[in-house]
């Protein structure tokens, strides 16, 4: 079954944006392809639906959505659970909040620049953004609880920008003092976009510029990046050049009224309780109504038929149904390990040459499968804060999805590890990998 056909598994659906919406025709369901004819084992994909069901049935997930697509066909497309332990059976146009699963659409819409020849990946951060050309580098803390510091070797560049290796901080985290500082001095609340750059500037870098891999707001200066080179907002211009032509109907920075009976119940690991419950606080976006400032690090909401399609196209080289979206040299280059050597010969997790993995353009990238995983190798992936999680497998022609709605997921035994679990058991059903 072609994958052109994956939308009409959405039963009805609305185009997300513009103060209305506007309702497409109803379609009818798919007919998923039986897992055989992509060389998958049915009862191996039994297993993966036993376990995400279990989940279910022991209470460490209201509800969870899982897709597996090869070669444009959908092999595994199941949904389990509710919206919200409360709350209406989940179904397959159920919304997430995507959180950092906006990082990869970011890079795409960089990318679609830089193929137009709007920036470089050597160029310096500070040639779009001049607030960071005189950045300095943390080196203690005094005792007057200010930050001892020195002179940044040189701005980070664009490359470094894009694979978290530039030494930005995010606050998501604050475990030491420069991301502590972020969350001080309210980074990620910011109201305006020169707020939120006046805000990082003012803060050290953790690292001298391409010398450690450290999680980031890099992200996010990529989106104010795009709207300065373009003239338009991000959620404008992703709608243009990504959305719209990928018929991603359900993806945006906000979700219109009509629509929110389909977003899933937000939780949160509460390791006091040892339970899940409902999420509030800063993480807990107003999706509501468009944002004053998108956050390109993890603003989007989506669906699974809808990142799938973005998934596809990745796929496919950029391409899908005829919309070309990137070149397929760009999509490669995107999924090349970008970190510099200094950082793959240290031993700092997650990226190094020893765990097999690497980093390119806003994707983490399986260097040597035999040490990093069952994926193959260049196999590109990210998830986001609330446990959603995908992989793109070129060597094998697949790519896996998986729709969870928890925060803080890595305090819960049973599903801190619920997308390397989900790995484990797609490629043990991978029968015939030629097929």
């Amino acid at each position: 079954m072609a994958f052109r056909n994956l939308i009409a598994a959405v039963l009805a659906a609305t185009v997300l944006g513009g103060g209305s919406s506007a309702v497409l025709a109803a379609t009818p369901a798919i007919v998923a392809a039986a897992p055989e004819s992509a060389g998958f084992s049915a009862e191996g994909l039994k297993k993966l639906d036993t376990h995400m069901q279990g989940l279910v049935d022991t209470g460490h997930l209201p509800g969870v959505i899982t897709m597996l697509v090869r070669h444009g066909k959908i092999v595994n497309f199941e949904v389990h659970g509710k919206k919200g332990f409360d709350g209406p059976p989940m179904t397959k146009d159920t919304v997430f909040r995507i959180y950092s699963q906006t990082k990869p659409v970011t890079g795409v819409a960089m990318m679609i620049l830089f193929e137009e020849g709007k920036w470089k990946l050597d160029d310096p951060v500070s040639k779009y953004v001049p607030e960071f050309a005189s950045l300095r580098v943390f080196k203690g803390v005094n005792p007057d609880g200010s930050f001892d510091t020195v002179p940044a070797d040189r701005p980070p560049t664009m490359r470094e920008l894009m694979s978290h290796s530039g030494g930005f901080a995010y606050g998501l985290v604050p475990d030491n003092p420069i991301d502590k500082a972020y969350v001080d001095t309210g980074v990620l609340g910011a109201k305006s976009r020169q707020e939120f750059v006046q805000k990082v500037a003012a803060l050290p870098l953790v690292a001298q510029p391409g010398t450690r891999w450290k999680y980031s707001v890099s992200v996010d200066i990529q989106g104010l990046i795009i709207e300065k080179l373009t003239g338009m907002s991000l959620g404008d211009f992703m709608r243009q050049r990504i959305f719209a032509p990928l018929k991603m109907v359900d993806t945006g920075f906000w979700l219109p009224t009509a629509k929110t009976d389909r977003l899933a119940s937000l939780y949160v690991w509460d390791g006091k309780a040892g339970k899940l419950a409902p999420a509030d606080g800063f993480m807990v976006l107003d999706i509501s109504k468009p944002p004053v400032v998108a956050s390109g690090g993890g603003g989007l909401v989506s669906t699974s038929a809808d990142y799938a399609r973005f998934a596809q196209m990745l796929l496919n080289g950029g391409e899908l149904e005829g919309k070309r979206i990137l070149k397929p040299e760009t999509v490669a280059l995107m999924r090349t390990n970008a970190l510099s050597d200094a950082i793959m010969n240290s031993d700092e997790p997650p990226f190094n040459t020893a765990k097999g993995r690497g980093f390119g353009l806003d994707f983490a990238v399986v260097l040597d499968s035999a040490k990093a995983g069952p994926q193959g190798e260049g196999t590109y992936s990210w998830g986001g804060a609330a446990g959603t999680w995908f992989w793109i497998d070129p060597k094998n022609d697949l790519f896996f999805l998986g729709m969870i709605h928890i925060l803080n997921k890595g305090g819960d035994p049973a599903i801190k590890d619920i997308d390397d679990d989900s790995a484990k058991l797609v490629y043990e059903a991978l029968v015939d990998p030629k097929k």
